[in-house]
């Protein structure tokens, strides 16, 4: 027999052997791995009859939480405008004083008593003045603020007129001989001219000018009279 014949006798019966077993034999499964969340292995081998099966381990998934920190707001900031805009605005503080029964004002010992039957206001605006009677005459005093260490002639009627609830800011002279409405008031009114200005309140003279001694001295009350000649006559409208 030839040797190629000879050979394949025995590689038939291997053949048909395999074949006969492959029909009657199952192929065994391969063993799922379970799902895990730890760092991955070396992955697995298992040999078995038939087969060599690897087993892939999933590389666990990873996800990351990020907190933000807290941090913090800066304030807004504001102008100065602003800040003005925001500040509660007070009212001026009232007064207290000496009264007298009537309608006019009386002078004692450099202090003046307000009128009973005149309106709070006015009677605040001559309280307030009384604060003022040994403070100095300074020329520009009392127009910065209605605070000063010293005022001049227009200072000082600014100062009252504030007081009685009828001027926000002071005026200096020239604007006074516009303020208000022309002529005499009833409890208010302001003579003014080119350099000097005063007040007749209630019917006391707020003053400057000493008139008996002469110069300026600062805001004090008096009794008398002077002479209007040359001076403009103003008064707060309703006063």
């Amino acid at each position: 027999m030839p040797v190629a014949a000879q050979g394949q006798g025995p590689l038939k019966t291997l053949r048909r052997f395999v074949s006969e077993h492959s029909e009657k034999t199952p192929i065994p499964a391969v063993q799922l791995q379970p799902f895990t969340m730890d760092e991955p292995s070396t992955p697995a081998v298992h040999v078995t009859e038939t087969r060599v099966a690897k087993a892939v381990t999933a590389e666990p998934m990873r996800v990351a939480y990020y907190v933000p920190r807290a941090q913090p707001v800066p304030l807004p900031q504001s102008t100065p405008e602003e800040e003005y805009e925001r500040t509660e605005i007070t009212a001026e503080p009232r007064y207290s004083g000496p009264t007298v029964s009537g309608n006019r004002a009386v002078l004692r010992n450099g202090i003046a008593y307000a009128p009973a039957r005149a309106p709070d206001n006015v009677k605040n605006a001559i309280w307030a003045v009384n604060s003022l009677q040994h403070k100095p005459y300074i020329w520009g005093g009392g127009h910065g603020s209605f605070y000063d260490r010293g005022y001049d002639c227009s200072g000082s009627v600014s100062y009252a007129l504030h007081y009685a609830g009828l001027l926000s800011s002071p005026l200096p002279s020239s604007d006074l001989m516009r303020y208000g409405e022309r002529g005499r008031g009833r409890w208010i009114t302001v003579y003014v001219r080119s350099g000097h200005t005063f007040a007749v309140i209630a019917g006391l003279r707020l003053d400057t000018t000493d008139l008996r001694d002469g110069g300026d001295v600062g805001p004090r009350w008096y009794a008398d009279g002077r002479n209007t000649r040359g001076f403009k006559a103003r008064h707060p409208a309703g006063w």
